[in-house]
């Protein structure tokens, strides 16, 4: 099922967040949001514009930003949040996460993906950067929800050169897909799971298709020394041999990243995005942190991701974001380093530009895709308002996002989500939750040892 296109809408009374290329991010008082056909017509302060004829949103009291993306993330592993607590990452994966992942069916993965919609959709993000099995299965989650995403096909090379030819095959089926909502990447797991030949096979088609690819690489410190160790390069010598940095990129994590791997990085610069999901390495003990600061210096593009819930426990892309600002600041132990204004940007620019929205997305412009979060910001917990900008980034929670709009559909209105049936959903969820866990099989999808 897809839904109709949207019709006009013009967003009344609201603030606008001004996100611009570099600079102070500013706040824009009392405007209106005209939209159509799925894209901002004009901004103009209120009252300007004539209401006839268009659906109205009234944001009167409310902070309108650019829809959060999630950088990098497994949406529907939300089925496995709070599964796989205090275990070092070696038994997260081969203990409890990929053993748990063999009990998953199409329509599990199905109901855990339009979870994750709701859940994103209910927070203001409009866009995720997906990386999962069964994606078939995710994309008509997207198409119903109406939300937006790039989706991975994840691919092991031992699942089989069939495997491969049908993540192709996905790509081919869905890229531009749900009226241009869903986009596809190549979806190789990591180096460490996928093997050179197919690594270039995978950037081979990626580029024939005109899309990017996704991966973990360089997760941490430790896998890169692994690979030196055992190859005598490191996981991102790997992706330029084999040519994945060329085709373009979205790397997840890349903590360990190393300063020998800086040049390959900069060449490419304009093609590669990383995606720091720091509450997942502050849970599993792991260091050091994205390089966030070199990255940037290097010209390439870094974005906010949570990971996927069975490590981050929430979709919660507000939390991710200050997580980014916060530790970066104690990493660099520079107080100074990603400002307010430097975070939105990232959160908000780099992360559409990590999902390959096209030139000048993540920001409210005329021309640009009306995908929008209507944020409240009067509640005692942000009073006094002395910086809406601040607000954002180190105190806003989940339930201060009061509407969202992506392509210029109302998917939220007042808490209110329109598109998912949520006690339903919740009900067909929990009615799945004991299988999921059972480790009794002794099957699992992979064995981590990077």
């Amino acid at each position: 099922m897809t839904i109709d296109p949207p019709g006009p809408l013009l967003i009344q009374g609201c603030d606008v967040l001004v996100v611009p290329e570099s600079g102070d991010v500013t706040v824009r008082t009392a405007q209106d949001i005209r939209i159509d056909d799925g894209l901002i017509t004009a901004i103009t302060p209120t009252g300007q514009l004539v209401p006839d004829g268009v659906e109205i949103l009234d944001g009167h009291g409310l902070l309108a930003t650019p829809g959060l993306v999630n950088g990098h993330t497994h949406s529907p592993m939300v089925l496995f949040r709070g599964a796989a607590e205090d275990v070092p990452v070696h038994d997260w994966f081969n203990k409890r996460v990929w053993p748990m992942e063999s009990n998953l069916t199409d329509r599990d993965v199905y109901y855990g993906a339009l979870l994750a919609c709701a859940e994103m959709i209910s927070s203001g993000v409009t866009t995720f950067v997906d990386h999962y099995f069964t994606p078939h299965e995710i994309a008509e989650a997207v198409a119903e929800s109406g939300i937006r995403a790039d989706i991975a096909p994840t691919y092991f090379s031992s699942q089989g050169r069939d495997a491969l030819e049908a993540t192709v095959a996905f790509a081919e089926q869905w890229h531009g897909g749900a009226g241009g909502r869903v986009s596809v990447s190549m979806g190789p797991h990591a180096p460490y799971t996928v093997n050179d030949d197919d690594l270039t096979l995978l950037a081979d088609h990626a580029r024939r298709l005109g899309i990017g690819v996704h991966l973990h690489a360089s997760e941490n410190v430790q896998q890169a020394e692994s690979s030196l160790a055992r190859r005598g390069v490191t996981p991102i010598e790997v992706l330029q041999q084999t040519g994945i940095l060329d085709a373009g990129v979205m790397i997840a994590h890349g903590c360990g990243i190393l300063p020998r791997d800086y040049d390959m990085l900069a060449a490419h610069a304009d093609r590669i995005a990383v995606a720091s999901c720091p509450k997942v390495y502050l849970k599993h003990a792991l260091w050091p942190l994205t390089p966030i600061r070199d990255l940037l210096g290097l010209g390439v593009t870094v974005a906010a991701g949570t990971d996927g819930a069975a490590g981050h426990n929430t979709l919660d892309v507000w939390e991710a974001l200050r997580l980014v600002a916060e530790t970066q600041k104690l990493e660099t132990r520079d107080a100074m380093f990603l400002s307010v204004s430097d975070t939105l940007r990232l959160a908000m620019r780099g992360g559409a530009a990590a999902a390959r929205l096209g030139p000048g997305a993540g920001a409210l412009e005329p021309g640009q895709r009306a995908d929008i979060a209507l944020v409240d910001l009067s509640g005692m917990r942000h009073r006094p308002l002395h910086d809406p900008r601040a607000a954002l980034v180190y105190g806003v929670q989940t339930h201060d996002v009061k509407s969202t709009v992506v392509a210029g559909r109302v998917l939220m209105r007042n808490r209110q989500l329109l598109t998912v049936d949520v006690p339903g959903l919740l009900a067909e969820i929990d009615s799945r939750a004991g299988r999921l866990v059972d480790l009794s099989s002794g099957a699992s999808v992979q064995f981590y040892d990077p």
